[in-house]
């Protein structure tokens, strides 16, 4: 098991100057920097909180992959339990899957030159998912599905009563409207889940960012970012075009993605057609 890093904290002048976990030590100094950061903090704060994610002494095991989103949400938790707003222990983790030419050195150095505590696993699912699906078929779920069996046993082995994701705003909406066009369903990406054993949580504390905020700050922190090779290398995915249709909206409509993610918080059953979610039958039988 690895051991949790312990940080002590700088002295109030150096703790001005630095102004968060060390990781921000060469961080932009600007308006708009300092902006942007200050929207994904309070973002991610809406969400750990209003969805009760942190419970006090817990372990998270932060999964990353070396993208943009998950740097950024690495980056931005460090930065709450810098600041003592996340009173739980973060374990960084990420599962080398085998992909071809997949640069091994990035992340541990990345990680050790900052002081995060962290685990690296190898297991190659690559061979897997490419042996047994046809080429040019869509990867992304059966890798999904084997990378998140040994990510559960990670958190398992660690302690660690959550698996964070980096999973954001633009994640939930396509994956709302997938289910919505191809599988005849109401539902999204959850901020907060039980797995199927019912030990290890899944936590999506990103959930309300923005990608295109989530890009920029990955960008201005200049991240050592590690392109995908597997489903990231895939054209004309169904959730490719999700995300054309979204971007295309929005461009049309400013906003309308930040009132499309509030929507999925405030359902109304009785004004949708599913009657295990609401009474129907029995809506007029007092007046019988």
């Amino acid at each position: 098991m690895t051991d949790a890093l312990v940080i002590e904290k700088p002295l109030e002048d150096e703790q001005e100057l630095s102004g968060a976990h060390p990781l921000f030590r060469d961080a932009p100094r600007t308006v708009e920097f300092n902006k942007l950061r200050k929207r994904l903090i309070r973002l991610m704060r809406e969400a750990i909180d209003k969805f009760a994610m942190a419970r006090p002494g817990e372990r998270w095991l932060v999964a990353i992959s070396g993208g943009k989103d998950s740097y950024g949400l690495l980056a931005l938790l460090l930065d709450l339990q810098w600041r003592g707003l996340l009173p739980v222990e973060l374990l960084a983790c990420n599962l080398d899957q085998g992909q071809p030419n997949f640069p091994k050195h990035i992340l541990p150095d990345f990680l050790d030159r900052h002081g995060i505590a962290h685990r690296i696993e190898y297991r190659d699912t690559y061979s897997i998912v490419t042996d047994k699906l046809p080429e040019g078929a869509t990867y992304c779920s059966l890798c999904s599905r084997l990378r998140r069996g040994h990510l559960y046993r990670i958190a398992r082995e660690e302690g660690c009563s959550a698996l964070v994701l980096g999973h954001h705003r633009e994640d939930s909406l396509e994956t709302f409207f997938m289910n919505l066009f191809h599988g005849g369903k109401l539902a999204a990406m959850p901020p907060r889940l039980l797995n199927d054993e019912g030990d290890v949580e899944v936590l999506r504390p990103l959930i309300y960012c923005a990608e295109d905020d989530l890009q920029k700050f990955a960008e201005a922190m200049a991240f050592p970012i590690i392109p995908c090779d597997l489903c990231g290398s895939q054209d004309g995915l169904e959730r490719n075009a999700m995300k054309a249709m979204l971007a295309d909206i929005e461009k049309r409509m400013p906003g309308r993605k930040d009132v499309m993610i509030r929507a999925l918080g405030n359902v109304r059953p009785s004004h949708l057609l599913d009657p295990r979610l609401f009474d129907f039958a029995g809506l007029f039988e007092d007046r019988r």
